[in-house]
């Protein structure tokens, strides 16, 4: 059997916890037009986020070897 290939772009965009098995990624809205916010708003967006159990089936899929 020949090895599965990773999702580049996914194992980049995301990361799973070893101990919880969760799939973290970073919250969307970083890029600019971020000095309009309020500071509650910027200091939120630091945060990581959790992923939904059927998008984790998905992303699992795409990085077998990341476990």
């Amino acid at each position: 059997m020949p090895k599965i290939k990773t999702h580049k772009a996914t194992a980049k965009r995301f990361k799973i916890k070893k101990k919880s098995n969760k799939i973290l990624k970073r919250k969307t809205g970083q890029g600019h037009f971020n000095s309009r916010e309020r500071g509650k708003t910027t200091r939120q967006k630091r945060l990581d986020v959790t992923i939904s159990k059927t998008l984790s089936k998905t992303i699992k899929k795409l990085m077998p070897y990341s476990k």
